[in-house]
């Protein structure tokens, strides 16, 4: 109770904070908050609703103080929402502060009202005051409804980069909203989060912790960088972030660091030498055996950091360092955290419990450590009985031969204790404390046994179970106790006592031949009147006589069994029947009644007295989990130590230099120093600077274009190529996203592809004089080389190459002039190099056209590429403007062959800045690709003015599968998550082939290669032109000729495997037809076939 109520009252302090001292002077008449909710308060909202919309800012505050005060009394004030949100836009911050308060209370109750002033809120994220900033965010995160889930997720973005850190404290408080309202946002959070994480405000650390443990605990390589800081950070910060930023360093602490439990001893395990093992081997195998733990200079930072705060005033930090200590730090340094425990066993009755709790866990396993402490847990008479108990436990568990004797005095007064159950659990701890130290168990069984004449029903009822169980440890020597315990049946009314002494008579039976019987006699007069329980034990005693003690008791146990036979309970009933056909011999007896005195009279083990608390050790000290011994929703386990420490290098931090940063040009580098590396292995470093000599070798090679011709330009180009390949060579991932790279990125064939474009380049940066005269060259080139496969690709990529050139040509298109122009960097040109689709054959130049059209993609020699009959005008969205930060983005499809490689798909994306402000370098980041995908980006594009769009082209191996192309589309400053999903029929390349031709590939792909289904035509769709028109709209087929009017055949290959697709739809009599679809890739065929049914079907 006291953890929540403490935690209330934490976070409620910053409404307090900001309310200021006006709202302490309204208080009212203590009314019960059960009244406020019933009573009628309509005129005096009237009396509140005029005040609101009076012109005086001195009535509208003391209205808005008076309102909160009814919500602080528990009143409903809800009615009031409409009055109180027309004042959101005050200019008076006193009033605007209280009205925020009001509504974090009812937004989410008043959801639709609230959405009315989203604009408000909106604008109040941009006020110079900071708590009126973070005051609307809270209010915003609080309007739990699905559709401003992207106006919240960019006013998080925006306030997680504010200048204040209260701000950014109440984003990570928004970020967990969030997340509980749309778990898909995980991905954008978690990147907002890790931008928190590297926070240097103490204000920050905790609610950012907060939010990564609730978003993304399983992320523990975001924490890597930040772990130092964190653990230095963590005196300063307020204490319910210190709480849960402990509680994180203990769970990463433990996948980390190696054990440094394993000092004492476990390294000095294998020391037998083995039977053939040479005095040399043993040697090196004690050296290795014998080596000291030394443990992680990470590790001991957080021990020596976390130390200080046992001395905090929050219970719940010291409880936190307790068990950070007990699950990470060695044992002998454990014993610190003991002093700071029993310290909080001064605190309210709440926190002594659940601190008790965790003691008790504790001393079972390592009782050294309270020992020094044991008076401290002497039961008072004012603590209440989850206290005691407690206590009690923690007592037990540390009773040893030397303080045995006090305890068991302790216990005596214990014993006559007003509180009933803390007796009974008293009685159990001496039970405990024989079984566990065998010198007192004489001391403690005749303790037990003087008080079975106690008055008190309980008392001796549970001395009755506990002797039973220690009996049991050693039957021999206590037949005199049995008799005493069966005279005590006439006296003892409860049920548990008088069942455990009617077991104890019946299993030691032998031993007390002239009791027992007679206990049965009494037993059966009064079985009728008598529990359950004990009837159960009285039909086993019976059974039991039975077969030791016939002559006496078989009478006697037969009118038991009748009496049982026609008991209330079927309980009594089944086990009446079962114990009658096992030892009363008849016809019907079966096999088991030959062995019906082992059944009864068989050893029983002694019973285990064990403490409760002995399982609770397998959850992570001071959770909710541990209090309830039972996992609750949320928690996280703790990881077991790991064999070997994970690199300890992840959590280096290199500080970059200014110096460092501002670098020569690329190309001087590697001229002067080819093989110098200027930064460490870090990723962070590697892309930073990767940045930085982008923008500067970009900026120099402006500088000299501007006073330079075109010629100059191709001898840069040349130059950058060049460098591009010792990059390559000398780095991995840095150079994948350099602005100076190849168009191919992974292929086989990858060092023949980069000789043929330098051979290229050289004959084309020869004729540059002449623009014309390279692409006629480049023309003839391609004409006179042979049709094997790598030829056909270097053929094409001159086409492409000089298809661009006489785009460049044009002087309506002198905005290309701005940005280098590089033969192998196809992108770096204006959105006017991509062409544009539209609803004709011919968009690209004549000449490439003309070349592409000839082009054979397959060895087959009846498949020729056809140009595509349509091109869809339709656009997919990639980024909403809003989800962008302006940046919005948008993809089709161009149906052309893909200049990049023969297997992908040729993507345009259209890129537009839609805010006042320019964006820069945008390109493409982290890539997430199913197997086998590949993905040839766009170069990055440095900048975008407002309002402004540019068009690239990409390639796309979706390998014949509609599956999803994941990635990120990231500006300087931000990275978006975007995906790109191909239709079925934009994997497939049109083909042109005679019918003949087709009818024979048909023959060759029957059986499980065909797919077909009747659909019924819309009228409109019957004629020629209309079906045709439908079909190529729907996928990228080419048209073959048919003989027959009623019967229309297309084909295709598919992009990544060539494989033919070959669509047949035969219009039969009245407004059917069959569809019917003859491929190798059966799945693409069967999607392609549930796509193109709608579009027939449908007018």
């Amino acid at each position: 109770m006291s953890g929540s109520s403490l935690g209330y009252n934490e976070q409620g302090g910053e409404a307090a904070t900001e309310q200021g001292q006006e709202a302490t002077p309204t208080t009212a008449p203590s009314v019960p908050a059960a009244f406020g909710l019933f009573s009628s308060d309509t005129k005096k909202n009237e009396d509140l609703k005029q005040m609101l919309e009076s012109n005086k800012d001195s009535a509208k505050l003391d209205a808005m103080k008076r309102i909160v005060g009814m919500i602080a009394k528990g009143k409903n004030a809800s009615e009031l929402f409409p009055a109180v949100v027309k004042n959101v836009a005050s200019k008076n911050i006193e009033i605007k502060k209280l009205v925020y308060v009001y509504l974090m209370r009812y937004a989410e109750e008043q959801q639709d009202l609230a959405l009315l002033s989203i604009s408000t809120f909106q604008r109040a994220l941009k006020d110079p005051n900071q708590l009126i900033r973070a005051s609307a965010l809270r209010v915003l995160s609080s309007i739990r409804v699905p559709i401003i889930v992207p106006i919240m997720m960019l006013a998080i973005k925006e306030a997680s980069a504010d200048l204040s850190p209260y701000v950014r404290k109440n984003a990570a408080h928004a970020i967990q909203k969030l997340y509980s309202l749309d778990p898909e946002q995980k991905e954008m959070l978690i990147e907002v989060i890790e931008k928190l994480l590297k926070d240097k405000s103490t204000l920050v650390a905790g609610s950012v912790v907060m939010a990564f443990e609730e978003v993304c605990p399983d992320r523990i390589d975001l924490i890597h960088k930040n772990y130092r800081k964190l653990c230095n950070l963590l005196v300063d910060v307020e204490e319910w972030g210190q709480v849960v930023i402990i509680h994180m360093l203990t769970r990463y602490a433990r996948t980390q660091f190696v054990s440094p439990w394993k000092e004492d001893g476990v390294l000095e395990e294998d020391n037998e030498k083995d039977f053939y093992e040479s005095d040399e081997e043993q040697k090196e195998k004690d050296q290795k055996v014998k080596k000291p733990y030394a443990m992680d200079p990470d590790h001991r930072l957080l021990i020596r950091n976390t130390k200080p705060l046992l001395q905090s005033r929050n219970a719940a930090v010291v409880m936190a360092v307790a068990q950070l200590y007990w699950h990470l730090a060695p044992k002998s340094e454990a014993g610190i955290v003991s002093k700071s425990l029993v310290r909080l066993l001064r605190s309210n009755r709440e926190v002594q419990y659940i601190v008790l709790q965790n003691i008790a866990t504790m001393s079972i396993q390592r009782k050294g450590m309270f020992e020094p402490y044991l008076k401290s847990f002497y039961v008072r008479s004012t603590d209440p009985t989850m206290i005691k108990t407690s206590k009690l436990e923690i007592l037990t568990n540390l009773a040893n031969e030397a303080n045995i004797s006090t305890l068991l005095r302790e216990f005596q007064t214990y014993v006559k204790s007003q509180d009933k159950q803390f007796a009974a659990a008293t009685i159990q701890a001496i039970g405990r404390c024989a079984t566990n130290i065998s010198e007192v168990t004489d001391t403690c069984l005749n303790g037990l046994v003087c008080l079975l004449s106690n008055r008190d029903e309980i008392v001796v009822a549970e001395s009755v179970v506990v002797i039973k169980k220690l009996l049991q440890t050693q039957p021999a020597h206590h037949g005199e106790i049995i008799k005493h315990m069966a005279k005590l049946l006439d006296t003892i009314t409860v049920p548990v006592a008088r069942a455990s002494i009617l077991w104890l008579i019946g299993e030691y039976c032998e031993r007390v031949p002239k009791i027992a019987p007679d206990v049965l006699r009494k037993m059966a007069k009064s079985f009728t009147n008598e529990d359950d329980l004990v009837k159960l034990q009285i039909l086993n005693l019976g059974a039991k006589l039975y077969l030791t003690n016939s002559k006496q008791t078989k009478l006697l146990t037969q009118y038991i069994l009748n009496l049982g036979k026609y008991d209330q309970s079927y309980d009594i009933r089944d086990r009446t029947r079962f114990i009658r056909q096992l030892i009363v011999p008849n016809e019907k007896s079966g096999a088991l009644s030959k062995y019906a005195k082992k059944i009864f009279l068989a050893q029983k083990p002694a019973p285990l007295l064990e403490s409760p608390f002995k399982d609770r050790d397998r959850f992570q000290l001071g959770t909710l989990s541990h209090t309830l011994n039972t996992k609750a929703i949320g928690y996280l386990e703790l990881s077991n130590w790991p064999e070997v420490a994970p690199d300890p290098s992840v959590r280096n931090v290199e500080v970059i230099e200014l110096g460092k940063e501002w670098s020569v040009p690329l190309g001087k580098v590697k001229k002067e120093k080819p093989t110098e590396k200027f930064y460490s292995d870090s990723e962070e470093e590697e892309s930073a600077s990767t940045t930085d000599t982008e923008s500067e070798s970009t900026s120099e090679s402006e500088k000299e274009k501007n006073g330079k011709e075109e010629g100059s330009s191709m001898e840069n180009s040349e130059s950058s190529s060049e460098e591009l390949s010792d990059s390559e060579s000398e780095s991995k991932e840095g150079s994948a996203k350099k602005k100076f790279k190849t168009t191919e990125e992974s292929d086989s064939d990858d060092t023949e592809k980069k000789t043929k474009m330098i051979s290229k380049k050289r004959e084309s940066s020869g004729s540059s004089d002449s623009e014309s005269s390279s692409t006629e060259e480049s023309s003839s080139d391609s004409e006179s080389e042979s049709d094997s496969e790598s030829d056909a690709e270097s053929r094409k990529h001159k086409n492409a190459i000089a298809s661009k050139r006489k785009q460049m040509a044009v002087p309506e298109k002198k905005a290309s002039s701005k940005q280098d122009v590089s033969l192998l960097d196809l992108d770096d040109f204006n959105p006017v190099s991509t062409p544009v689709a539209v609803p004709t054959p011919a968009i690209l130049s004549p000449s490439l056209v003309a070349d592409l059209e000839g082009l054979s993609l397959s060895r087959s020699s009846v498949i020729d590429v056809s140009s595509p009959i349509f091109v869809p005008m339709k656009t997919h969205e990639l980024l909403h403007r809003m989800s962008g930060k302006g940046l919005a983005a948008h993809y089709h499809f161009s149906r052309q062959p893909c200049i990049y490689g023969n297997q992908m798909v040729s993507v345009q994306v259209t890129l537009t800045n839609t805010t006042d402000q320019k964006l820069e370098n945008i390109h493409i980041g982290e890539r997430k690709l199913p197997a086998g995908m590949k993905m040839h980006v766009f170069n990055p594009i440095e900048f975008l003015e407002p309002e402004e769009s540019i068009t690239v082209s990409m390639g796309i191996d979706f390998c014949d599968s509609t599956q999803t192309a994941s990635f990120q589309l990231c500006t300087k400053e931000d990275h978006f998550n975007v995906n790109i999903q191909p239709p079925v029929g934009e994997l497939l390349l049109p083909v042109t082939m005679s019918e003949k031709d087709f009818k024979t590939e048909q023959g060759k792909l029957t059986g499980m290669n065909e797919t077909s289904t009747t659909i019924t035509v819309a009228p409109q769709n019957s004629t020629r032109v209309v079906l045709l028109e439908k079909v190529v709209k729907a996928a990228n087929l080419g048209v073959v000729p048919s003989g027959q009017d009623n019967i229309h055949r297309f084909s295709a290959k598919t992009v990544h495997s060539g494989s033919l697709m070959l669509v047949t739809v035969e219009l039969k009599e009245g407004s059917t037809a069959q569809l019917i679809i003859n491929t190798e890739k059966t799945v693409i065929g069967s999607i392609l076939l549930r796509e193109l049914k709608p579009v027939l079907s449908q007018g």
